[in-house]
């Protein structure tokens, strides 16, 4: 260890007395500690919600939207699934419609987002399978054709699994309008009723077979475009890619991401705001360290100018106090580091702090560890700590060894 580190140490942990300078310096200690620890909860949190959100997305949405510049038959879309039929990762793809449509039911009307898909291929497509609470995916076949409802849309028309429910199109909408012609108007049987754990879904999308979808809409043969289901979601971004390099502009491609880009995006600025938020706790707790360094080469002048005499630089003086500063960066983040992993571990055990299950969808508030977090809190608190010493270790270091000694 070179003498420098040991001056601090000897400095940092004094056998004598408390001083008002040492209990600055615990009281840094203590600043560091808990501005550390509190970023490592907050962010397991934000990352817990984060994974969680991310989970019910990808499970119930298809991993790949895929459209063409202009809606196009079925068969325009040849050329792109033999592409698809030659990637290894792909679970599954099927042709889709939606647009926005109106539901009446008794006295109550509601516009919500008409999707038609391929029944055949829900199941390794789509979520909403394994979604439906009640009833069954019967969208074909049936005489009035069937229709899928989310809980709160159902709840909101008063409608259960029977029930038959009245479709306005969009498609005759605007002829409507000038009174030369009527609205398309189709009639549906509630097959099913579906529970996404997504609010937005379950109040606003409701599905139907793809043939009943074309035809609600006047669509004839064409289709807004193909859905995929990938087995690994992350693998997306690569698919789209490729999509581009192999097809150019001729088609849209939309991974899961680009579909919730506004949500992650809030998320994302939800997520620094807490980082730079809590980051200033440890920023207070620099500037008792950096009030503790300055009173404390106050108190070493002497110490200071006889080292000077004994030869030793302004730069190993410089080092004395740095290392000091930098000691209590360290000390308080192993600290705070080792109560944030215990309290997220605790968390993630026994639900230190639970939820209302019959309020919430989980039983409490969701956390997950990222090494990456580890990394940013301890190079803030660190690299803050480290600032806070630049002035007193210069201050030091420009102390002239006689006039220090002179004055003591």
């Amino acid at each position: 260890m070179r003498f420098e580190h040991v001056i601090a140490l000897r400095y940092l942990i004094s056998k004598k007395q408390i001083g008002f300078v040492t209990a600055i310096s615990i009281i840094s200690i203590a600043g560091v500690t808990i501005g550390v620890a509190a970023l490592i909860v907050v962010l397991s949190v934000f990352n817990g919600f984060n994974e969680l959100v991310t989970s019910i997305l990808v499970n119930f949405d298809p991993h790949v939207q895929i459209e063409r510049q202009d809606r196009s038959t079925a068969t325009s879309y040849d050329t792109l699934r033999q592409f698809l039929d030659t990637q290894a990762d792909l679970r599954g793809y099927g042709d889709y419609v939606t647009a926005k449509a109106m539901i009446v039911s008794r006295n109550v009307n509601r516009v919500v987002n008409i999707k038609g898909i391929d029944v055949q291929k829900a199941n390794v497509v789509s979520g909403l399978p394994r979604s439906i609470k009640l009833g069954t995916l019967a969208l074909d076949g049936e005489e009035k054709g069937g229709i899928i409802i989310g809980f709160n849309l159902a709840d909101r028309l008063g409608s259960v699994i029977g029930d038959t429910l009245a479709i306005v199109s969009s498609a005759g909408s605007e002829l409507a309008m000038m009174q030369i012609g009527q609205p398309l108007i189709r009639k549906f049987r509630v097959a099913g009723i579906y529970e996404s754990n997504n609010k937005d879904y379950d109040a606003y999308y409701a599905f139907v077979g793809i043939e009943a979808g074309k035809s609600l809409f006047a669509m004839g043969e064409k289709i807004d475009g193909i859905e995929v289901k990938l087995n690994d979601p992350d693998r997306a971004i690569q698919l789209s890619r490729k999509i581009e390099q192999r097809f150019g502009k001729n088609y849209r491609v939309f991974t899961w991401y680009d579909l919730h880009k506004e949500l992650y995006t809030v998320m994302q600025i939800e997520r620094w705001s807490a980082y730079i938020i809590l980051s200033l706790i440890i920023a207070v707790a620099s500037f008792n360290l950096l009030g503790s360094l300055t009173m404390s080469v106050i108190e070493k002048t002497r110490d200071i100018g006889i080292l000077k005499s004994m030869g030793a630089t302004a730069r190993s003086i410089s080092k004395v106090f740095f290392a000091q500063g930098v000691a209590v960066g360290i000390i308080g983040t192993v600290l705070g580091t080792a109560i944030g992993l215990t309290v997220v571990y605790l968390q993630e055990k026994y639900h230190l702090f639970p939820l209302d299950p019959t309020v919430y969808i989980i039983p409490a508030i969701p956390v997950e560890l990222r090494i990456t977090d580890l990394f940013f809190v301890s190079a803030a608190a660190v690299g803050l700590c480290a600032l806070a010493t630049l002035h007193p270790s210069r201050r030091a270091a420009a102390l002239i060894p006689s006039e220090a000694i002179r004055w003591e």
